[in-house]
């Protein structure tokens, strides 16, 4: 059984977040508990983020959402080898208006490939991150990348519930894995 570790983005995924509700039907599902979701340290992160890995029974496949994605890519070369991919949800710019102050330390992500398969799922109206800036991200980072219409940020506040189409683009990820 592939292991799925949730890592979720600034204040971690309330109860309506998606990776909330797929954690809690699905015991495939683990997620990563940094010191502080509201007070992101990237070097906490990071930290919390290898000793989630090490937790795994197998290499897991990372399910990350807003600035857990930028997460992933610090640590990009740190994980390698001990995870099976990566599945980015909701990219935000570090440069956008609405990116938050107290998660500086995660900006300037590494514009270089990701060492692993990595697929970028992305809103058309997202308010942390342009259209442009996402595909130059999935682009640099030589990810594949998803357009889901418009979807605000793909959180809680879009209303999406368990986000069924999520889980299909997952599970479509997980299964070109396989080979």
């Amino acid at each position: 059984m592939t292991a799925f570790l949730n890592l979720p983005g600034i204040g971690g995924s309330g109860p309506s977040h998606w990776q909330s509700q797929w954690e809690a039907t699905e015991p495939s599902f683990d997620r990563f508990r940094p010191g502080d979701w509201n007070r992101p340290d990237l070097c906490n992160w990071l930290v919390a983020l290898d000793d989630a890995i090490d937790r795994s029974v197998t290499p897991p496949i990372l399910v990350a959402h807003s600035l857990a994605c930028l997460l992933v890519s610090h640590a990009s070369d740190r994980i390698g080898g001990r995870v099976k991919g990566a599945f980015l949800v909701a990219v935000p710019d570090p440069a956008a208006h609405a990116f938050p102050q107290e998660a500086a330390s995660f900006a300037d992500p590494p514009r270089r490939p990701i060492r692993f398969p990595t697929l970028i799922v992305a809103s058309s109206d997202d308010p942390y991150a342009s259209q442009g800036y996402v595909r130059q991200r999935a682009n640099e980072w030589n990810a594949g990348l998803i357009e889901v219409g418009a979807l605000g940020h793909i959180n809680g506040t879009s209303s999406l519930g368990t986000w069924a189409q999520g889980r299909m683009l997952l599970d479509a990820f997980r299964a070109g894995l396989r080979g």
